[in-house]
């Protein structure tokens, strides 16, 4: 498989702007004009780590790649403290950052990286984020991964909010190449950044974190400061609180907000939000099933990944992956309030971090909270939440607790409140 000189045949004859960024533009044409790093010595089923970002000599060398039926580890210098673990874990061969190729002595190997050299096909490698324990070495069929992108669809003048290491924004950059759209590469992710490129550029989509929006409101430039190209915000990655998305919905009314949902070890899926202001979402597509057990979502995928390299497989015999996120169900559509691992127990009685959270974010003066369970030798455990102020302001505890008690249900009610900075994408960024 070509993949260069299959984007090529669909770019031919067309020098229309595919990649913009903070100095100018480039054409497709200009891509595939890059100086081309040398990589006469990698061969067919190599692991390749990539080092880059969506520049054009780091797209150049990973179309070139994935053509030479490499397994490509795309990465970023931002988690250059974690690239001798990947390395190890992924079982790198050769390393590529910017035109500088090394190699490594690898002498081990994996039975599922052994059935893509065998079958000469490519491979996409994701590390898990957020996870508990070390992050997931995730192997794909790049074949099943890009068979996806065989059906034409519209595009957008798309900023490229996610990473070159995430599953979104490779999606992102494969989908604006099969059908000749226009990504918008940011150099940094900042609101003040992120603001001004898109209106520069005329950006129309902003994929973005919950994390993201919700400092796009405490900054104070919306609705003024907020580019009036922008047509639809999606959202996903993490988990999205309901007062956000109102107060969103509220000041930018003629902007669509939709719900993303996706997993690296199931890739992106299919999703239907109920409405702009709601959180429900209706999960689905082509060979993608769901079904909801114990109150916890469940997804079979056909184009899932082959499995982890350096963990046990999470399939069951079925074919079914456990989630691990706990959903509210309304018909066909589902809301997701937290992980599993955020449920909280006091007395028998269980309920999710979010449902406090979610109360709590009600009360004025409050950017951020975080809610968790703590061991408690009477009831098993007790909630704790620690508040932050929004800049320039101040909390009374006390008021506050009086506030909850009004709006909480006795065994929600925190036993303990801190006024402290809150770690912003805390437990949400989950996979």
């Amino acid at each position: 498989m070509d993949l260069l000189e299959k984007v090529s045949e669909i770019w031919a004859g067309d020098d229309s702007a595919f990649l913009v960024h903070s100095t100018g533009s480039l054409s497709f044409v200009d891509i595939r004009g890059q100086r081309p790093v040398d990589l006469s010595a990698v061969r067919s089923g190599d692991v390749v780590a990539l080092i880059g970002d969506f520049d054009p000599q780091s797209i150049h060398t990973l179309l070139r790649l994935f053509s030479l039926s490499a397994i490509v580890l795309p990465l970023t210098s931002s988690t250059r403290s974690q690239h001798e673990y990947f390395f190890e874990s992924a079982l790198v061969d050769v390393v590529i950052e910017g035109s500088h190729v090394y190699f490594r002595e690898e002498t081990r190997t994996h039975e599922l990286l052994d059935f893509l050299k065998n079958e000469a096909a490519p491979g996409l490698i994701l590390f898990s984020t957020g996870t508990t324990g070390r992050p997931k070495a995730i192997l794909h069929d790049f074949r099943k991964f890009l068979s996806k992108f065989s059906t034409p669809r519209p595009t957008l003048r798309t900023l490229n909010f996610l990473l070159f290491d995430h599953i979104g924004g490779i999606n992102t950059l494969l989908h604006t190449l099969f059908n000749k759209g226009v990504v918008i590469a940011p150099e940094t992710r900042t609101v003040d950044s992120i603001l001004e490129i898109s209106k520069l550029f005329g950006a129309e989509v902003l994929p973005a974190t919950p994390t993201f929006l919700r400092l796009l409101l405490m900054s104070g430039k919306i609705p003024e400061a907020f580019p009036g190209s922008i047509k639809l915000v999606t959202y996903g990655t993490e988990l999205m609180d309901e007062s956000t998305l109102q107060e969103l919905c509220r000041l930018l009314p003629d902007v669509d907000f939709r719900q993303t949902f996706g997993m690296s070890e199931l890739g992106i899926v299919r999703v239907k939000s109920e409405a702009r202001d709601s959180l429900f979402m209706k999960i689905g597509g082509e060979g993608v099933e769901t079904r909801v057990v114990d109150n916890v979502l469940q997804i079979k995928s056909a184009s899932r990944m082959l499995g982890y390299l350096n963990a046990a497989s999470p399939f069951d015999d079925e074919g079914w992956y456990d989630s691990k996120d706990v959903v509210d169900v309304k018909g066909e559509y589902i809301r997701v309030t937290g992980r599993v691992t955020d449920v909280i127990n006091v007395g028998g009685l269980k309920f999710m971090a979010s449902e406090v959270e979610r109360e709590v974010l009600k009360y004025k003066n409050i950017s951020l909270v975080k809610a968790t369970g703590r061991n408690n030798p009477v009831t098993g455990q007790h909630v704790e939440i620690v508040v932050q102020p929004k800049e320039g302001l101040t909390i009374d505890p006390s008021d506050l607790l009086v506030f909850l008690r009004e709006h909480l249900p006795p065994h929600m009610i925190p036993a303990k409140i801190r006024i402290e900075e809150v770690s912003i994408g805390h437990r949400f960024k989950k996979r």
